[in-house]
């Protein structure tokens, strides 16, 4: 059973100091991590009540989605940032362009080449992340290790992109340490400050492990 959208703004008070804990743990400065909460199939009464706590970043899996319920949560909230996190199509750039803050999901040069044509076309300049396969599993999304350096290479000299960090989802069945490791490892040696990586089982150690944005979406709104 989901918890009640009410027992949101406590959860979510839970979640800021445990991040607050993890940098201190990691003699990071506080307020060193962005928390991106993850809204995704919630609707806007689950929402609500987190943005009336003081909520302002928020993540979305689908352009679609996000697209029927944002709009008019931001006539009230014009401050909220929103992330795309989920996969992105070549023909939903657009619309992703328009509608997000960040797209944690640059990962093949389709979607570069979309998204360099629509930021050149609406002069809207989104945070970029590559999304980075750690776990190289065939059903996940994301540029193999060996090839993002070539990738990001690419997305910065042939599409003009300002790729600004990575992002990684380990696999459910591993220690997600490692997987961290080696994400801060490729933003360290390409020159990406921006880590997003982390989610509501594991933020704590993405946080040790140089994390610049967590995702936490089921420890804030309950299960889906």
């Amino acid at each position: 059973m989901s918890a009640a959208p009410s027992d949101a703004p406590s959860r979510l008070a839970d979640i800021r100091h445990a991040i607050a804990r993890a940098e201190a743990d990691a003699l990071r400065p506080p307020g060193s991590v962005t928390l991106v909460a993850v809204s995704k199939t919630f609707g806007p009464e689950a929402i609500e009540p987190v943005l009336a706590a003081g909520q302002r970043v928020f993540g979305e899996n689908r352009v679609q989605e996000a697209q029927g319920k944002w709009p008019g949560l931001r006539e009230s909230h014009p401050d909220v940032e929103l992330h795309l996190i989920g996969p992105l199509q070549s023909n939903k750039a657009k619309e992703a362009v328009a509608l997000f803050d960040a797209i944690h999901t640059v990962d093949r040069p389709s979607i570069a080449q979309a998204l360099a044509k629509e930021i050149a076309r609406q002069r809207r300049a989104p945070l970029l992340f590559v999304q980075v396969n750690t776990g190289e599993e065939a059903q996940k999304a994301g540029v193999a290790p060996q090839e993002a350096d070539a990738f990001i290479a690419a997305c910065r000299d042939e599409h003009g992109l300002d790729i600004r960090g990575l992002m990684c989802i380990p696999p459910a069945d591993q220690s997600p340490g490692p997987h961290f490791a080696l994400l801060a490892k490729i933003a360290a040696r390409n020159g990406l400050a921006l880590l997003s990586m982390g989610m509501s089982g594991d933020f704590e150690t993405a946080i040790e492990l140089g994390a610049t944005h967590v995702r936490v979406g089921s420890a804030i709104f309950g299960t889906r």
